[in-house]
């Protein structure tokens, strides 16, 4: 689990560490919308500043990794690698 925050970490270094919407749509690789429904249904922990979302980077860590987590591909005792 480390090794993903380390990852993030490098990855985003060059973002504050409270984003905006727009710094959101960035990191994510997402369209405006799609930011505002993740707001909007709490996926991602946040805040408002007048009617402004702001993001904590750490909110957004937290996020990719329990999406990574809960789409880990389910492996049998049948599946070989």
């Amino acid at each position: 689990m480390e090794e993903i925050t380390a990852t993030y970490t490098q990855l985003f270094q060059n973002y504050p560490d409270v984003v905006s919407t727009l710094q959101l749509c960035e990191m994510l690789g997402v369209s405006e919308r799609t930011v505002y429904r993740l707001l909007v249904t709490n996926q991602i922990k946040h805040f408002k500043v007048g009617r402004a979302y702001r993001i904590p980077k750490v909110n957004v860590f937290a996020f990719m990794e329990s999406e990574w987590l809960t789409n880990l591909p389910e492996f049998t005792a049948d599946d070989t690698i």
